[in-house]
């Protein structure tokens, strides 16, 4: 994954990881059959990472839906550089999906599951179903946005706004 944000997934080659790790292109073979191997195996674990087991995590937790919003808020916030959960590990494979269909296909359904969860979620305290999309896609928008956006927010910090962004969320 850390090659893969470093560089794409060109970057991401039997030979150049074995020397990164010190190990022979065959050691690295014996656990992939090859190149396309070790890709899939990358894509099944961030999505595993990112999806399943952060709403494993969350339901771990119990409480209602608005707590179980605030642990899962706490574990985006707190997974902003992991090689896996990481923000700079999502964008690479929103990268990655622009230019291959089946990295695409793995992106939205990630990204599906994801809101599916948030809807499970805000759908308990808001009946609104409108107003529940735009919770969803609010909160969603704003964890893969945020780390794209360069202006200043006046007179709170990143933190503040993320932070009143959460509370209102949780409304």
């Amino acid at each position: 994954m850390r090659a893969l944000v470093a560089g794409g997934p060109e970057a991401v080659r039997i030979e150049v990881l074995a020397q990164a790790l010190g190990v022979s292109k065959g050691g690295i073979c014996g656990y992939f059959r090859n190149r396309d191997a070790l890709l899939a195996e990358m894509l099944d674990t961030w999505e595993y990472g990112v999806a399943e087991s952060v709403i494993e995590q969350v339901e771990s937790g119990g409480g209602d839906a608005r707590a179980r919003l605030e642990r899962l808020f706490a574990i985006v916030a707190e997974a902003t550089d992991g090689p896996v959960r990481g923000t700079t590990a999502d964008l690479a494979i929103r990268e990655w999906a622009r230019r291959d269909a089946a990295v695409a296909e793995r992106l939205r359904r990630v990204d599906n599951r994801r809101i599916d969860y948030l809807r499970s979620l805000f759908s308990s305290f808001c009946p609104d179903e409108d107003e529940v999309e735009v919770r969803c896609l609010i909160a969603v928008s704003v964890r893969i946005g945020n780390h794209l956006h360069a202006a200043d927010n006046g007179k709170h910090s990143r933190a503040e706004v993320m932070a009143l962004i959460r509370q209102w969320l949780l409304e």
